[in-house]
C-alpha cells in the first residue's frame, strides 16, 4: 500500500530528485565535519593547545535547538492532519527558536572574546580557531535552515503544506532535525576533546 502524500515521489526511480539532492548535502556537510573535527584531534596532539572553558550559553543553545526539533517535528505530523493552524504555529515557533540559537551563538563568541579567545590573528591559538570554525559553520548551515523553514511558512500560509502534498515539509524537517544531531554531536564532541 503505497502512501497517498509521497505519489510524486515514486514516479520513474522510485527516489524524488529533492530527496536526493538533499541526501547528497547531508552526506556533504557529513564529510565535512567529520574532517573538522579529525583535524582538531589530531592538531590538538600536535602541542600548543590553550585550554578554557567552553561558553556555558552552548549549553543553553543545545537545549534550545533540540526544542526547535520538537516543533518542527509537531509541524510535520500536523500537515499529516491537514492542522493547518497548528502547522503555521510550530514552524514560527521553529525559526523563534532558531533565531535564538544563532543569538546565541553570537554571545557564546562574544564570551569567548572577552576571555581573549580569537580567531586567527598573531593573539589566537588553534583551539579557539577551531570552536569559531565548528560553531560558525553549522551556524551558516543554520542560516540555510531558517531560509528553508520560512520558505515553508510561505508555501503553508498559501496553503500548499498538507497532508496530500508532504514533500516540502518532509525535506525541512529532515534537514532540520539533521541540523539539530549534528549540533549534538559537536557539542558532546567539544565536551569529550575540549
Amino acid at each position: 500500500m503505497t502512501n497517498p502524500s509521497f505519489k510524486e515521489d515514486n514516479a520513474t526511480s522510485g527516489v524524488h530528485p529533492l530527496k536526493f539532492s538533499l541526501w547528497l548535502i547531508i552526506i556533504s556537510i557529513i564529510m565535512m565535519f567529520a574532517a573538522f573535527t579529525s583535524a582538531y584531534i589530531v592538531r590538538r596532539e600536535e602541542g600548543n593547545w590553550l585550554e578554557f572553558d567552553l561558553p556555558n550559553v552552548l549549553l543553553i543553545n543545545t537545549l534550545v535547538i533540540l526544542l526547535s526539533s520538537v516543533t518542527m517535528q509537531w509541524a510535520y505530523n500536523s500537515a499529516r492532519k491537514n492542522n493547518i493552524a497548528t502547522l503555521k504555529t510550530m514552524l514560527l515557533l521553529t525559526v523563534g527558536l532558531g533565531v535564538a540559537f544563532l543569538v546565541g551563538q553570537w554571545n557564546a563568541w562574544g564570551d569567548l572574546v572577552q576571555h581573549n579567545v580569537y580567531f586567527g590573528g598573531s593573539e589566537s591559538n588553534p583551539s579557539g580557531s577551531f570552536l569559531y570554525v565548528l560553531t560558525g559553520v553549522h551556524g551558516f548551515h543554520l542560516i540555510t535552515g531558517l531560509i528553508f523553514v520560512l520558505m515553508t511558512v510561505s508555501s503553508a500560509l498559501k496553503y500548499k503544506v498538507h497532508s496530500k502534498n508532504m514533500l516540502r515539509i518532509y525535506l525541512c524537517t529532515l534537514y532540520w532535525h539533521f541540523l539539530g544531531g549534528l549540533w549534538l554531536y559537536l557539542y558532546i564532541f567539544l565536551r569529550i576533546n575540549h
